[in-house]
């Protein structure tokens, strides 16, 4: 085998991030010896922490300098990048202008990313030495498999992205939460990054009247813990965790029996980590945003939805028949 040493470039999000980390246990079955660091914002550090087969995680604050308006921290940003490496490849599996300036930046022999056909923000594609064709529509953790095969020489399979190994590990052995030993627990989460992507509360806590199970609701915010508030009022049959650290929301998801939620981070963990879910899908397309599995099941509004144009007045999601989530749910428990 071959030594080597690789940069992997993607920013954010939890659950983009998520779907990227998957490609990490093929690069390793196929080589041992290549090396992988990663380059991630600051907000998303832990995630990568928990990885055994990550070398260094480097952390940015793009984001940071963004919120602050601040050119200095920028420029900062910036200058330390330039001080990673030397890398034999830089892969930017983001395909966003900021993720392909760092990219180019990072010195390398090859930064490789995905051609202007491929991604939403064109120009990135200019700062690739190498570019790979993979349609935008596409499933995004084929195409995640997909430039990391393109990159290395590696073929990764459908089959084995379907029959993956869980790649998400908890620190923490002690759970403060109590779950139920004779009764199915189930997960509920209300929250995601837009309001078009959310579940209604009141169709929530219906449901937990459909189920003969133990529930819990978790949340991120103040607006998602009103959220939960709303479904434990209308049910009285759930409990709402207190605000859960990352490692601790790895160590619930991977006790549960079933997470039941949106297009957000906590339920594409659930899939991570091989537990059953059950991912609702209106303004944004399930066929591309998460990976359907025997116990991974997506259920979807019969909105037409365009991954190149999200809309985000589309509140389609609300349509979703809470009894066709019951009757899933129940297939994935009894």
């Amino acid at each position: 085998m071959v030594f080597m040493r690789i940069a992997i470039v993607k920013l954010s999000a939890l659950g983009d991030i998520v779907h990227a980390m998957v490609v990490l246990q093929f690069i390793k079955s196929f080589n041992q010896e290549i090396l992988i660091d990663w380059v991630v914002d600051e907000a998303y550090k832990d995630l990568l922490d928990l990885y055994p087969d990550i070398n260094l995680v480097h952390i940015t604050k793009l984001r940071r300098s963004k919120k602050k308006k601040s050119l200095p921290l920028l420029f900062t940003e910036l200058t330390k990048v330039r001080k990673l490496g030397p890398y034999d490849i830089v892969i930017d599996m983001q395909g966003l202008i900021k993720s392909a300036i760092i990219s180019k930046l990072i010195p390398a022999k090859k930064t490789i990313g995905f051609d202007k056909s491929s991604i939403r923000e064109r120009l990135a594609s200019f700062f690739y030495s190498d570019k790979f064709n993979y349609e935008y529509s596409k499933n995004v953790i084929e195409r995640n498999t997909a430039i990391v095969g393109f990159a290395l020489g590696l073929s990764i399979s459908k089959k084995q992205i379907q029959h993956k190994s869980s790649f998400l590990f908890p620190k923490s052995k002690k759970l403060n939460i109590k779950l139920s030993t004779f009764k199915k627990n189930i997960l509920l989460i209300p929250g995601a990054s837009h309001i078009s992507k959310c579940y209604p509360s009141s169709k929530f806590a219906e449901l937990t009247t459909l189920i003969d199970a133990n529930f819990f609701v978790i949340w991120g915010s103040k607006k998602e813990k009103m959220m939960a508030n709303e479904i434990n009022k209308l049910s009285n049959k759930v409990n709402v965790c207190d605000q859960l650290q990352l490692d601790h929301l790895l160590l619930l998801i991977s006790k549960i029996d079933l997470v039941i939620g949106p297009d957000t981070g906590p339920t594409h963990i659930a899939w991570a980590m091989n537990i059953p879910s059950i991912t609702l899908f209106g303004a944004t397309p399930g066929y591309r945003n998460t990976y359907k599995t025997m116990i991974n099941r997506v259920i979807e509004s019969d909105s037409k939805v365009d991954p190149n144009n999200i809309d985000k007045s589309d509140m389609s999601i609300k349509n979703i028949d809470v009894h066709e989530i019951s009757k899933v749910a129940n297939e994935l428990l009894f």
